[in-house]
C-alpha cells in the first residue's frame, strides 16, 4: 500500500504530465495549420511544407511553435517578422528542390505526401501559379 505522501507525489506528476500533453496537442495543431499556410502560399506539397516550416525554425533559431504562430497569423494580419519572412523565402526555395513526397514523418502529421493542395494564395492568385507574387512565390508583406 502506498502512503499518503507517495499518492500526493504521484498525483502531482500525473497533473504535470496531463498539462504537458495538452500543450503538445495544441502546439501540434498550430504547426499543422502553419504547414497549411506554407502549402497554400508556396504551392508546395504537405511534405515540402513541413520541410519549409522546420527550415525556418532551425535557421532563425526560433521554436517551432513560435514560427507556426507567426505563420498562422500572417494571412490575416499581413505581418510577418522580418527574419521569418526572409528565411521563409529561402525555405520555400529549398523545399521546392525536394521531391513532393520528401519529408519523413509527414504521414504522422496528418499530411498526404505527393497530393497537390488546391488553394488560393494570400494575394489572390491560384496556387497553380506560385511564382506570380515574388521570386520565392510568396506575397510581399
Amino acid at each position: 500500500m502506498i502512503g499518503r505522501k507517495e499518492q500526493t507525489e504521484e498525483l502531482r506528476a500525473l497533473r504535470q504530465e496531463v498539462a504537458q500533453l495538452r500543450r503538445a496537442v495544441a502546439s501540434h495543431a498550430l504547426v499543422d495549420q502553419a504547414i497549411g499556410v506554407v502549402v497554400a502560399v508556396g504551392g508546395l506539397s504537405a511534405a515540402q511544407g513541413w520541410t519549409a516550416v522546420r527550415y525556418v525554425s532551425q535557421h532563425t533559431n526560433t521554436k517551432l511553435r513560435d514560427v507556426a504562430r507567426c505563420l498562422v497569423r500572417w494571412p490575416l494580419s499581413g505581418e510577418l517578422p522580418e527574419d521569418i519572412r526572409r528565411t521563409l523565402s529561402a525555405a520555400v526555395d529549398h523545399a521546392r528542390t525536394l521531391p513532393a513526397d520528401a519529408g519523413a514523418g509527414v504521414e504522422a502529421r496528418g499530411g498526404e505526401p505527393g497530393v497537390r493542395q488546391e488553394a488560393v494564395a494570400a494575394c489572390g492568385c491560384a496556387a497553380a501559379e506560385p511564382r506570380c507574387c515574388s521570386p520565392a512565390g510568396l506575397p510581399a508583406s
